[in-house]
C-alpha cells in the first residue's frame, strides 16, 4: 500500500469524532456565528460544507432562514443530510454535491467558505470573488482561511507538503478581502488548543483510532506510519506556523 493510500485510510473512517472540520471551539464558533448576525428568513450558502455544522448552527440562529451546503463529500453530505434530520432541518437545510466553484447560487444573505478556497482554481482571490458574488448587496461572507503566523521552516512546508508562497500574512489576507470589495467586520484566528485539538481529533486520531480497532490487519504498519509522519510534520513542523484565520466580512 502507497503512503497516499494510508492517509486516505486513516482520514475515512470517524467524522463523528469531529463537530467541525477546521481548528474552532464552540465559544469561538458562537461568536463567528454572532457576529455573521443572520436575519430572521435568511438565505444562507457555505461553500465546502463538510456535513454542515456550522451550516445548521447560523440556520438555527435565525428562525425561518434556508441553508445550502456545497460539498463534494458523499460521506460528509450523508451525515449532514442525517444530522439535519435528527435537528428537525431537514426542509431548511440542503446538500448539493457539485464542486463550490461549479454551485450557481446567487442572491444569499450570508455566504460561508472555511477551509475551501482550493476549489476555485484561483485560490483565495478567485474565492473571494465568488463569495462576493454569491450574496445580495450589503450581504456578509465568512472565510476561513491560512496564512503564515511566522516564516515557515523547512520542516514545517515538508508537514505540510507546501511551498512558501502558499499563503501569505494575515494582514495580507485582509487586504486581499479589501480588494475584492469586501470590509473586515471581524477578524480572529484559530489558537492553539483549537489546533492541538483539532490535530488530536482528526487525521491523527482518526489514523490511531483505526489502528487500534485492527489488530494484527496487514495494512496496521502502514496507517502507523502515516499517522507517526502526520504527527511529526504537525508538532516538528508546522505547529504554531500555520495559521486559520475567520474573517466576517461585509460585501
Amino acid at each position: 500500500m502507497s503512503a497516499d493510500e494510508a492517509r486516505t485510510l486513516m482520514s475515512a473512517p470517524g467524522n463523528d469524532h469531529l463537530t467541525w472540520n477546521t481548528p474552532l471551539s464552540e465559544e469561538h464558533a458562537a461568536r463567528l456565528i454572532a457576529a455573521c448576525a443572520p436575519a430572521p428568513g435568511a438565505r444562507i450558502a457555505d461553500f465546502g460544507s463538510g456535513w454542515g455544522e456550522l451550516l445548521m448552527r447560523l440556520v438555527e440562529a435565525a428562525p425561518g432562514s434556508t441553508g445550502d451546503g456545497v460539498e463534494t463529500d458523499p460521506e460528509a453530505v450523508a451525515r449532514g443530510r442525517r444530522l439535519a434530520g435528527e435537528r428537525g432541518l431537514t426542509g431548511r437545510v440542503r446538500f448539493h454535491e457539485v464542486p463550490a466553484a461549479e454551485y450557481p447560487g446567487a442572491g444569499y444573505d450570508l455566504a460561508v467558505s472555511i477551509g475551501s478556497a482550493h476549489a476555485w482554481p484561483g485560490g483565495t482571490p478567485e474565492a473571494l470573488e465568488a463569495l462576493r458574488a454569491a450574496v445580495r448587496p450589503g450581504g456578509r461572507i465568512l472565510l476561513g482561511d491560512g496564512f503564515w503566523e511566522r516564516e515557515p521552516s523547512a520542516a514545517a512546508l515538508e508537514g505540510l507538503g507546501a511551498e512558501p508562497g502558499d499563503f501569505g500574512t494575515l494582514l495580507g489576507l485582509v487586504r486581499r478581502a479589501g480588494a475584492a470589495g469586501l470590509r473586515a467586520l471581524q477578524v480572529t484566528v484559530a489558537d492553539q488548543r483549537e489546533w492541538d485539538l483539532f490535530e488530536s481529533a482528526a487525521n491523527i486520531g482518526r489514523g490511531e483510532r483505526w489502528a487500534l480497532a485492527h489488530p494484527g490487519h496487514p495494512l496496521q504498519a502502514d496507517v502507523t506510519a502515516a499517522v507517526d509522519a502526520r504527527r511529526t510534520g504537525y508538532y516538528g513542523g508546522y505547529r504554531g506556523t500555520l495559521g486559520l484565520a475567520y474573517l466576517v466580512l461585509s460585501a
